[in-house]
């Protein structure tokens, strides 16, 4: 069944099935925890596409295709790998303790998030909370209707969702413009000579990534990029809020540098750095960067050949395109919270599905456009998100999710993990999922905090 998936996906980038595929899947599909969602299928199926593209590119430069082998438990864990993370032997992340779900006049449910500062105070702020406490929050939110507060929530510039059913969902007008969506894309925009991969003993060895992306499903596709020997450069700019923590999860092998896009030389640097890029990757809301002037077809004027990315919560088409989003937000709108407990009693998934989904899926985008610009030439841009997933997700059924574990025993979770020291100090995180028989997919550098490196290619 995994299979037959990751065909499924991959036929929607025109990539077909070939005679010369090797591909493998070792372990049971769901429940692998208890959710009655297919997580790990479709987090096997995603991986496994991306081990395919691998396979491709590695084709492109020796002729020969590479053996694919994917652990579905491995997999399924991978959807909640920040969890697994330690720092000199303690968990590192936390959520702040007013992120969740609080009942409004009319007897729905509310999904706030506030783990960015600026959230945090906005959802206080806009909500009438008398002061920052949870208790404060709920009694706030209790004075409003469901509909209203979601409204204001989004148009104050902040984040939370109303629950939805799975039926409320689909008749919203986003979710019938999602559904109308493919799972992701690739858009040909602009023109240029072929250009081959760069010579090298890894898939990614030689190709440049710009990955101006934050939290978790943009940072996990380069993470995927850089493991398998792409050199990637993680932008961001000091004045944005930015949860450190995830970087002992999602920054290995990469490096990080400032750039303030307020500033001329900010601008100037990153266009810069554009002229010598393969792989440009950002994760704002549609508009966010072209306003900067960053859009995808002057980066494709700066630099001809590039491939861009593009992930965001909601997707480039309907009504909510241009809202901010998360994982935890975007299961809750479209129903998946609500079967993952009930409608009155919602609950997040035991695994951030789509965020990570998100990411293995923009990778993928991005080696399937790197293949086609090797063969065809081209600018090309790539398009994946949040809901998209979500959509995905929901359209695989589900099972009896109480078989599923609530956390793997241990001697197989420790067969998934590795260590590594640097500055961030020892790190026990997972190891790369994907298995390729002739480059076994490694970190070349430890996890670095932002700011870190110079803005520059090496």
């Amino acid at each position: 069944m995994s299979e037959t998936l990751v065909y499924e996906v991959l036929r929607q980038l025109d990539r077909p099935a070939r005679a010369d595929d090797s591909l493998t899947f070792t372990r049971a599909e769901d429940p692998v925890f208890i959710t009655p969602w297919r997580i790990a299928r479709a987090g096997s199926a995603a991986l496994g596409a991306v081990g395919l593209a691998l396979s491709d590119l590695w084709r492109l430069k020796t002729g020969k295709p590479q053996a694919v082998t994917i652990d579905r438990h491995a997999a399924a864990a991978s959807l909640r790998s920040n969890t697994y993370v330690l720092q000199d032997g303690k968990k590192p992340v936390s959520w702040d303790p007013l992120a969740g779900h609080y009942r409004t006049r009319d007897g729905r449910v509310m999904f706030l998030h506030t783990n960015h500062p600026h959230h945090r105070e906005g959802a206080l702020r806009i909500s009438g909370a008398k002061d920052g406490t949870r208790e404060a929050l709920a009694e706030a939110v209790a004075r409003w209707n469901g509909l209203e507060i979601e409204a204001a929530i989004a148009e104050g510039g902040c984040v939370g969702g109303l629950v939805r059913s799975r039926e409320e969902w689909t008749a919203h007008p986003h979710g019938i413009a999602v559904a109308k969506l493919p799972l992701l894309d690739i858009v040909r925009i602009g023109e240029a000579p072929p250009r081959p991969l760069p010579k090298s003993d890894r898939p990614l060895g030689g190709v440049r990534v710009l990955d101006l992306t934050r939290v978790l499903a943009g940072p996990t596709s380069g993470r995927v990029l850089a493991e398998n020997g792409a050199e990637v450069l993680h932008i961001a700019a000091p004045h944005l809020p930015y949860q450190t923590e995830i970087l002992m999860d999602t920054g290995h092998g990469k490096r990080c540098a400032w750039i303030d896009l307020r500033e001329p030389a900010g601008v100037g640097t990153l266009e810069g750095l554009i002229r010598e890029t393969d792989i440009f990757t950002q994760g704002y809301r549609p508009g966010t960067l072209a306003a900067r002037g960053f859009s995808p077809e002057r980066v494709a004027a700066l630099r001809p050949g590039i491939v861009c990315v593009s992930i965001c919560a909601y997707g480039h088409e309907g009504p909510w395109a241009a809202r901010r989003g998360f994982d935890s937000i975007v299961q809750n709108v479209t129903g998946l919270s609500s079967v993952q407990g009930t409608l009155d009693e919602p609950r997040n998934l035991p695994v951030q599905a789509l965020d990570y989904i998100a990411g293995y899926l923009a990778a993928l985008g991005a080696m399937v456009a790197l293949a086609r610009r090797a063969d065809q030439g081209g600018s090309w841009l790539v398009r994946v998100s949040l809901v998209q997933v979500a959509h995905w997700i929901a359209s695989l059924g589900t099972v009896d999710g109480t078989a599923g574990l609530k956390e793997l025993p241990d001697a197989d979770l420790a067969a998934l993990l590795m260590e590594s020291d640097g500055p961030f100090g020892h790190l026990r995180h997972l190891k790369p999922v994907v298995q390729l028989s002739e480059t076994p997919a490694f970190y070349a550098r430890p996890a670095e905090p932002l700011g870190s490196s110079p803005a520059r290619w090496t």
